[in-house]
């Protein structure tokens, strides 16, 4: 069941970066997510938000790639983007030193403010971004809004994200980063 219920994940994540739908995911792919995320935030890629998350982003292509023995110029299937994913950073010990600072990139990004704190409004931006389902969004966020507090901290979602990627307990908060599984 943990095996499952992490390749469930592992393919949402997939569909985030193939949002064509063409079945087959590249580095312009992941950097269109990233493109997406920016826009979203009216950030630009140069900025120092934008340029650690065009970074931490290509990071994970780099990485995901050289798992898989490919260049970084590869195409990447479904099964392929579970296996690299899986080597790297589920069993794998790049989750840190890569992935990381990718999803800090991304909580850096909707705390518009500076303020450690990330308000529903980013959050639905953030998750748009990812091609989240409007509905989801509410139910996600209250989900990871375990105090009840009406935000989420930076750290709690850099937390989740963490949990979403590489957790195989189907109880963790991290699951419903991207709503409902």
């Amino acid at each position: 069941m943990a095996i499952d219920l992490l390749n469930h994940k592992l393919d949402r994540a997939f569909d985030h970066i193939d949002a064509g739908g063409e079945g087959v995911i590249e580095r312009v792919d992941l950097l269109g997510l990233g493109a997406r995320l920016l826009v979203g935030f009216g950030e630009s890629p140069t900025s120092v938000t934008g340029s650690d998350l065009v970074a931490g982003f290509d990071g994970i292509w780099s990485t995901l790639s050289e798992a898989l023995g490919r260049d970084a110029d590869c195409q990447i299937l479904r099964e392929e983007f579970r296996e690299g994913m899986t080597a790297a950073f589920v069993e794998g010990d790049l989750y840190e030193p890569v992935f990381r600072p990718a999803t800090a990139a991304v909580a850096d990004l909707c705390d518009d403010d500076g303020d450690g704190l990330i308000g529903p409004r980013e959050f639905r931006t953030l998750l748009s971004a990812f091609g989240t389902a409007y509905d989801d969004v509410d139910e996600a966020f209250d989900r990871l809004d375990r105090a009840g507090r009406g935000v989420l901290t930076v750290d709690g979602l850099i937390a989740a994200a963490r949990q979403y990627y590489v957790s195989d307990d189907p109880s963790a908060a991290g699951n419903w980063l991207f709503g409902p599984l």
